[in-house]
């Protein structure tokens, strides 16, 4: 009977080493023998191949080479009214569970071994709080486009960043609500983090989709050619 237990116990050990990683719910692009790779999430109430999201992914690829995964995160119904974003935090423990989900499949799967997290808005809320919470996640830099700091933790974004230590780049609307919040984490600009303004953008960044890839793809090859 022992011998069987430990048999037992010894096949399921082997079965949960080669069991697949499964690719969460969203949109991938294959990087092929890429090391590198980018998981995006999107805005709220939005999904895995919307606006900033969705472009940034196909240029990310297309320019760089490296693998994209545009997750499909926690969504809820329901009109946007202004305390709206204050009911999402019940969806934070789902959103780190697929961050995590891509993070595993990318790693096991694809033998990717650089990977950047990038988060637009609500996104953003969701992405800087896995990092903060998570700080050996793996994750060696962080993207945010259109970044918002209301609400308490882990809502807010600029207390979230205050916990990061890796390389961050933080892309703002310069004529809209994200360039108020945007001013209060100038004092965090130094080598490795970075601030670049979209010049007469708004917050749904419609229209400035090339601006922002040229900036994100140039600060990826500045941080892969160190």
């Amino acid at each position: 009977m022992r011998i069987f237990k430990q048999l037992l116990i010894a096949l399921t050990a082997l079965f949960a080493s080669t069991a697949m990683a499964q690719m969460p719910q969203g949109e991938y692009l294959d990087g092929k023998n890429a090391k590198v790779a980018v998981v995006l999430a999107h805005g709220q109430g939005l999904d895995a191949d919307s606006h900033v999201v969705g472009p940034l992914r196909k240029a990310i690829h297309s320019e760089l080479g490296y693998h994209t995964l545009s997750l499909q995160m926690p969504t809820l119904a329901g009109n946007r009214s202004p305390d709206t974003f204050q009911q999402y935090a019940s969806t934070f423990p789902d959103a780190y569970t697929r961050i995590q989900a891509a993070l595993d499949f990318l790693k096991n799967e694809k033998g990717v071994e650089r990977i950047y997290l990038m988060g637009y808005s609500m996104g953003g809320r969701m992405t800087s709080a896995f990092l903060a919470n998570h700080p050996d996640s793996g994750v060696v830099g962080y993207l945010g486009v259109g970044l918002l700091a209301g609400g308490p933790e882990p809502l807010n974004t600029n207390l979230n960043l205050r916990k990061i230590r890796m390389p961050v780049l933080d892309i703002y609307a310069e004529n809209d609500r994200d360039a108020q919040f945007a001013e209060n984490r100038k004092a965090m600009v130094s080598d490795r983090f970075v601030q670049v303004p979209i010049v007469g953008a708004k917050h749904d960044y419609r229209g400035y989709d090339q601006q922002i890839a040229q900036a994100v793809n140039t600060w990826l090859t500045k941080q892969e050619t160190k």
